[in-house]
């Protein structure tokens, strides 16, 4: 029964961290996306929006402390992590903060829909990074997903005169193109890494470590924003763009909030549904969001649907679909193999 109830509670996390990231990853760009287009050019405070809600991730670790505690009285630990695990996470964190200003960079030039096709290349890239860092076992239909992603790219490069803002140059465009293209390749090489540090961490992953991994992440990430924010004067600037917003200064703030909040949903989706799963897995989400992503740029903020976006969300589509049938019969080799030979996954608790 102890068992049937882990397996449970692990469905029922992998479950709900599948909703935070599917959350995280289709709000977090237009939320962004909407700050540059009403006004806002400061792409280091946009940068530092993406893992700034760190705090609130106190919440649920004091909810679990305190259950702790009433378990196990005074003898209930603090926290769980280790120095190793705190040396990957900052680690991870630094890139994530590089990765951030990257990808902020991209929305602030080029639409929604367009930012969705490019960081559909991120599966091809988890892919390799997870074969290279886990020993993910490649397969013919992962070496197919992985070239139909990249001629969908390559075929949004070729385009720009009519999906360019207004008043953006070719130079512009394809610096946020290349910029955005090289934050999906950085961010499929953070995926399998954090799985990495799992992995080898000489201690048992809870899922109560993976919110504090969350926040020395995040706390690292938005210490190197606040850096480039200090040198680029920013924080003197943010209250005289909020009065000039074309929103208004509340709603310039509102918007802010929300971002933080919905870009923290994504970053503990993404390393949740990794200890639940595999930073494969994490990637195929964030893949099979693109449509919807895609759906909600044309919707809410107008942008163009030309042929050349049809064809790559085809091709974008193809790789997936082959991508997650070669992985599903993967998992089910996986799955007799681990049958047979029992005690070969690494110790992972789904309780506090």
């Amino acid at each position: 029964m102890e068992a049937q109830l882990s397996i449970t509670m692990k469905k029922a996390l992998l479950a709900l961290n599948c909703i935070l990231l599917s959350i995280g990853h289709c709000g977090g760009p237009m939320i962004m996306r909407l700050y540059f287009i009403h006004g806002g050019k400061r792409i280091w405070l946009s940068s530092l929006l993406e893992t700034g809600g760190w705090p609130i991730m106190f919440i649920p670790l004091t909810i679990s402390y305190l259950h702790r505690r009433t378990i196990e009285g005074t003898k209930a630990k603090l926290f769980f992590m280790k120095p190793p695990l705190f040396l990957a996470s900052t680690i991870v964190g630094i890139l994530t903060g590089l990765d951030d200003y990257i990808y902020a960079y991209g929305v602030a030039r080029l639409p929604v829909s367009t930012i969705a096709l490019i960081i559909a290349t991120q599966l091809a890239f988890t892919a390799g990074f997870a074969f290279l860092l886990v020993k993910q076992k490649f397969t013919s239909y992962t070496i197919n997903a992985i070239v139909l992603l990249s001629v969908g790219a390559a075929v949004l490069a070729l385009h720009t005169s009519n999906d360019r803002p207004d008043g953006e140059s070719n130079k512009e465009y394809f610096l946020g193109f290349f910029l955005t293209l090289a934050a999906a390749a950085l961010y499929g090489f953070i995926l399998p890494l954090v799985e990495f540090t799992y992995k080898k961490a000489k201690q048992e992953i809870s899922y109560t470590l993976v919110l504090e991994y969350q926040v020395v992440m995040c706390f690292f990430a938005t210490a190197f924003s606040i850096v480039g924010m200090a040198i680029n004067n920013d924080f003197k600037a943010i209250p005289r763009e909020a009065r000039q917003s074309e929103l208004g200064e509340a709603k310039y703030y509102l918007i802010l909030v929300f971002s933080a909040i919905i870009w923290q949903c994504f970053y503990l989706g993404a390393i949740g549904v990794i200890f639940c799963a595999s930073s494969l897995l994490s990637g195929i989400i964030i893949a099979v969001l693109l449509p919807v992503t895609e759906l909600l740029g044309v919707i809410f903020y107008h942008e163009k649907f030309q042929a050349e976006k049809g064809v790559a969300l085809a091709l974008s589509f193809w790789g997936f679909v082959s991508y997650s049938y070669g992985e599903l019969k993967h998992s089910k080799k996986k799955s007799r193999t681990q049958t047979q030979n029992p005690g070969t996954e690494m110790p992972r608790r789904v309780d506090p």
